[in-house]
């Protein structure tokens, strides 16, 4: 640590800006901030932007750390490039303190996996089961790492503490500082007799089969929080969390927007004009549908509750049926003959151009779509 730099720490430029330094600065202090990262590793990266903080944020002090002045002392000396360098800074900002040995364990990572379910599972809920490769502990050594009937050792270097210690020479007079240990990494201990069937890290990986509870309104890109089911962490540490992706396979009738479900169904000329009454399958099963005489297409009915359940309340979202009433193009003569006598007695034979002048009519519609000018 003695010669890091704190641009270097920021991941800025020597001609960055305030505005720059501020801004990398707030990015990986959310990032490193002990609340979101609590592992060791993390808080020390975050002791280390705040210390670059500390000192490119104040002119002052940047200035006298750019002509390689201390800016805690202002004496002279090669402050920037020297022996003494910003780790050292970094340690008298925050006090030496013993940091200790490092902990083996480590909790495992999470795992993502999509689960591809149809409209049925997806509304009414059902179970699946999955199968997954992830990181399960060691069955040999029951996660400790070292062979059957070992143990680690303490580390001869440092006596357990994971860190040694240097005494450094600067214009200040002697500077102790602190590394980890290079002979165990930090940990503080060896392992002299790791197990041979997980290499000493504590787990192995392979495939396993579990049951997962699909509720009933979920939708696609719903997460399912499976605590404790991720890969487990090295060292005997704790799982991850295992998360279930849900993916919704398009239906072949019906639509889905939220809770509510749509369908297009096409009625004759006649059976609009007359009205009838449709036999809809729906996901409860068959629906008698009443279609009123007159009918026009592009006209809704909605069946009430017949949508996908509410995920997180009680209800159900509606199913909405879509009218399209379509004309016939082929007429042999006896149809023809009898549309024709319709016409006359509707008197329609020649029917008159409407033009429709209302808010919701064609040319306002046009309007609406292109912009009026």
């Amino acid at each position: 640590m003695a010669n890091i730099d704190p641009y270097a720490i920021l991941g800025v430029e020597r001609e960055a800006t305030a505005e720059e330094i501020k801004r990398s600065y707030r990015k990986l202090a959310r990032e490193l901030h002990p609340d979101v990262n609590p592992d060791p590793e993390s808080q020390e990266r975050f002791k280390q932007v705040t210390a670059a903080y500390e000192v490119l944020s104040d002119p002052e002090k940047r200035e006298m750390y750019d002509l390689g002045i201390d800016p805690r002392t202002g004496a002279a000396g090669n402050f920037g490039a020297g022996n003494f360098g910003f780790g050292d800074f970094m340690d008298a900002f925050f006090g030496q303190q013993a940091r200790g040995p490092r902990s083996r364990m480590r909790r495992g990572q999470d795992a993502l996996i999509r689960l591809t379910i149809d409209l049925d599972e997806a509304a009414f809920g059902t179970e699946r089961d999955i199968t997954v490769d992830t990181a399960v502990a060691c069955t040999s050594c029951s996660g400790a790492g070292t062979a059957p009937g070992a143990s680690v050792v303490m580390c001869p270097m440092c006596k357990g503490r994971g860190e040694v210690q240097s005494v450094q020479r600067s214009f200040l007079g002697q500077v102790m500082t602190s590394r980890p240990c290079p002979q165990c990494q930090g940990f503080g201990s060896l392992n002299p007799n790791p197990c041979a069937e997980c290499s000493g890290d504590g787990r192995v990986r392979t495939r396993r089969t579990m049951t997962v509870r699909i509720p009933a309104g979920i939708d696609t890109g719903t997460r399912i929080q499976l605590a404790g089911e991720g890969e487990v962490g090295s060292g005997g540490g704790p799982a991850g969390d295992l998360y279930v992706e849900i993916v919704e396979t398009p239906h072949p009738v019906f639509e889905r927007h939220g809770d509510d479900l749509h369908c297009s169904v096409t009625l004759p000329m006649t059976a609009a004009a007359l009205g009838t009454t449709l036999t809809l399958d729906t996901l409860d099963g068959v629906e008698d549908v009443v279609i009123a005489a007159g009918t026009q297409s592009g006209s809704v009915k909605v069946l009430r509750g017949k949508g996908v359940p509410h995920l997180r309340s009680s209800g159900r979202g509606d199913l909405h049926v879509h009218l399209d009433v379509t004309t016939p193009t082929k007429l042999d003569g006896e149809q023809e003959e009898l549309l024709r006598q319709l016409a006359e007695l509707r008197g329609e034979e020649r029917p008159e151009l409407a033009v429709t002048t209302d808010d919701q009519g064609l040319f306002s519609r046009l309007r609406g779509a292109f912009g009026s000018k």
